[in-house]
């Protein structure tokens, strides 16, 4: 039974070994301002339609309670139409498991330890597209009939492209090898993250990150994996038990961020995050800007990991997590679910419905309703609240940063704010932020 005042620690539990080194989270269920279950389950009407305006508001005010955050994030992150009944979002589902089932198997077909409850953390061929046949390897993929179906060429490897050929499958391609290539990658990452807390110590939890970003960095071959995508992904598989749900929310998720992730051989995409923060800081805190590039830190590469992972690392586990959902209640876009392929597929509702949600006013988050009275929408895509986060941030420990001497103060500096940001202040701070950026960038 949960209680008012009940620490997020409780549910997300941490292993006895790693307590003392893991900052107690300050997030705490509060009536009348955290979102309950009883209070989730009012807002949607008999057939289902979700009053989103309902939701937005408390979830600002106090977060989600954790035993309703995986559905709630669900519709935060636009897997699902508020609009939609209940028979709508349980064919959107199915669908949606179904075509996971399937890129899974595709995945499972090109090597044979996805879906079997195991992984690799050692390479598992050349960038020739050679198998390597690494004793590490060999033991993680169990030997025995695995290295069996592998000297036969059945691909447990997916062997050279001679064995391929004679086994029908043809030569590897390009997107094949460079998918097999970060296989070892996405295991070592899986391993290193989230180790704090009781959850990992499960072997299936374990492969089943792995699975999902096995088929993400398949599914999405133009990003791929990157390192920190891991930590973005690990709460999906927390909060939702299907894997498929966790997947297709964590997929929700990289729409917004996979900008970050796309690498050229010049550039890194946060990079123009980076610029973005620059030209905030610029604009509301221009000593500091100042101060900043004449150490040599104007490229704000050491805000880097806090745009990547959200501030993954910067709070707690739950805190995290509280303050991505008050983030996505902030910028929530009623149109959201309108920009995403399921919706040309979702079963279409009456003419009465659809008449009754034309005629509702657009329900945006609060954040999101600012930019729309500035024109945020008329002209180049509005800065997302992390960019503004990451700028209060800087500018509440201004003072200090002023005083460095050197980029590795600042590094110290804010590497001192982990464990003891509080994420309804980061937000607050935030929005009064991007309020005053907004004032500013028109008058100049």
């Amino acid at each position: 039974m949960w209680r008012a005042g009940t620490s997020a620690d409780s549910y997300y539990q941490v292993r006895p070994e790693c307590a003392d080194d893991v900052p107690e989270s300050k997030f705490r269920i509060k009536v009348g301002r955290t979102l309950s279950a009883r209070k989730w389950k009012s807002a949607f009407s008999t057939e289902g339609y979700l009053d989103i305006s309902k939701t937005l508001g408390r979830i600002h005010r106090g977060g989600v309670h954790p035993s309703i955050r995986g559905e709630v994030w669900e519709f935060l992150l636009g897997c699902y139409d508020p609009k939609s009944t209940f028979e709508e979002r349980e064919q959107i589902r199915e669908r949606r498991r179904v075509k996971y089932a399937l890129l899974k198997e595709e995945c499972h077909q090109m090597f044979s330890l996805v879906g079997s409850g195991k992984f690799v953390t050692a390479p598992i061929i050349t960038e020739d597209g050679e198998p390597i046949q690494d004793p590490i390897v060999l033991q993680q993929l169990n030997c025995g009939k695995e290295h069996a179906s592998l000297t036969k060429g059945n691909d447990a490897f997916s062997g050279s492209q001679m064995e391929r050929q004679s086994n029908g499958y043809g030569p590897m391609d390009k997107k094949e090898i460079q998918w097999k290539l970060t296989l070892h990658q996405i295991g070592l990452d899986v391993v290193r993250t989230d180790r704090t807390l009781v959850f990992y110590q499960k072997q299936e939890s374990l492969s089943k990150l792995w699975d999902i970003l096995a088929v993400y960095s398949w599914f999405d071959a133009d990003v791929g994996y990157c390192q920190s995508m891991s930590d973005l992904c690990s709460p999906m598989i927390i909060l939702l038990e299907d894997e498929a749900d966790a997947f297709w929310c964590f997929e929700r998720l990289m729409r917004r961020l996979r900008g970050n992730f796309r690498c050229t051989e010049s550039s890194v995409g946060v990079e123009a995050q980076l610029g973005n923060l620059a030209s905030v800081t610029q604009i509301v805190d221009p000593k500091l800007h100042q101060h900043l590039e004449t150490l040599g830190g104007g490229d704000y590469l050491f805000a880097f990991r806090m745009l990547m992972v959200l501030f993954r690392r910067e709070f707690s586990f739950g805190d995290s997590l509280y303050l991505w959902e008050m983030m996505w209640a902030l910028e929530y876009d009623s149109d959201l679910f309108s920009m995403y392929e399921d919706r040309e597929s979702a079963t279409e509702k009456s003419e009465g419905s659809k008449g009754k949600a034309k005629s509702r006013r657009r329900q945006c988050g609060k954040f999101e309703r600012e930019n729309l009275r500035n024109g945020g929408k008329s002209a180049a895509a509005p800065l997302p609240i992390s960019v503004f986060l990451v700028a209060s941030v800087l500018k509440d420990k201004s003072s200090k940063l002023t005083e460095a001497r050197g980029l590795d103060d600042v590094v110290q500096i804010l590497n001192d704010i982990t464990g003891n940001l509080d994420a309804k202040k980061a937000c607050m701070g935030a929005m009064k932020l991007h309020k005053k950026y907004l004032k500013k960038a028109k008058n100049t």
